[in-house]
């Protein structure tokens, strides 16, 4: 059997000291407790390693060896927990997170450059998933996700714009070539650019005007991997290919420029924007605590004040299941 440290550290204290009292006042504890200490060491080696007499304590020939060498390790674990203890007062280390690639596109670039400059200690590794994972599983702190794939024993933090909408649109080229939608059900007779999430199911085109909620399949020509995929469906539909269904700050660009026009505005669904989510314990490893509290002190409050929300209990309103894997 292996000797505890405190035993080992006790003979040291013992050795170094010259006896068990001048020891223990200067360690603060009882001079019996680190004779205990010294016996049970002594025990289980089956070695004497102190002379004891009623003036003196000195090390045996065994308890100079032993002495010699457990000096420098105790010095060496003293420091490596001094180390591990400097995590606790200044966040350093590396932080995991596992995002969707919304999330890596539209949410994470305003949040992450302020972030890394506020804490140059802390290294920042980024992991797009469109699928709900088990971040620790999965190796990950934390992940970003939409309210509908949170499950009720995680710790879910508001990130990013509180309200977000999909959009559909397509170049006016096509636009002219092949008419302008009026209603959703248009879509049906049209070319549209779809996407699929990795579990292999197609992503649904939702819609919704004035409490008229309205789910079309439409097909087309393309179909890419949800997330990652986006980029290129963007540029078939900027190309003439046909309509794009995309988060609206995805579109934005193209939108603005003219490269694509919007298609049934009026009935572009919201919903509510993602949320930073981690497991519930006890303590949070320093890094993401910094996370976390740089996206509850920064830029995110300020937008949260003015949607009236604040840190989310889950089973709040959820966004469509256009948005994940389901």
């Amino acid at each position: 059997m292996r000797a505890s440290l405190a035993d080992l550290e006790a003979f040291v204290a013992v050795a170094r000291a010259g006896g068990f009292r001048d020891a223990a006042r200067a360690g603060g504890m009882s001079a019996s407790s680190l004779s205990e200490a010294v016996r049970r060491l002594e025990d289980r080696l089956g070695l004497r390693l102190l002379h004891r007499t009623t003036r003196s304590v000195a090390p045996t020939e065994a308890g100079d060896r032993l002495l010699a060498r457990l000096g420098p390790a105790l010095g060496e674990v003293d420091d490596a927990l001094a180390a591990v203890e400097g995590f606790r007062g200044r966040p350093a280390g590396t932080l995991r997170l596992n995002v969707p690639a919304s999330a890596s596109r539209l949410v994470l670039p305003r949040i992450v450059p302020p972030f890394l400059a506020a804490y140059p200690e802390i290294r920042l590794e980024v992991t797009t998933d469109e699928s709900f994972v088990d971040v620790l599983a999965a190796g990950c702190d934390a992940g970003i996700r939409y309210d509908e794939r949170l499950e009720q024993d995680v710790i879910a933090v508001p990130i990013g714009p509180r309200v977000q909408r999909f959009a559909t649109a397509a170049a006016p080229a096509y636009l002219d070539r092949r008419g302008r939608p009026e209603h959703p059900r248009d879509l049906l007779a049209h070319a549209c650019l779809l996407s699929r999430f990795p579990s292999g199911a197609r992503v649904a085109w939702e819609f919704e005007r004035r409490g008229e909620a309205v789910r079309v399949e439409p097909g087309g020509p393309l179909v890419v991997q949800a997330g990652g995929g986006s980029d290129l469906a963007v540029a078939a539909a900027v190309a003439g290919s046909g309509i794009v269904s995309l988060f609206e700050d995805w579109l934005a660009p193209e939108l603005a420029s003219g490269a694509l026009e919007p298609v049934l505005e009026e009935w572009w669904p919201s919903f509510p924007g993602p949320f930073l989510y981690y497991p519930g314990r006890r303590l949070v490893p320093p890094p993401l605590r910094a996370f976390v509290d740089f996206v509850k002190a920064g830029d995110a409050p300020r937008r949260l004040a003015a949607a009236g929300e604040g840190v989310r209990s889950p089973g709040q309103r959820t966004a469509p299941a256009t948005s994940h894997d389901p």
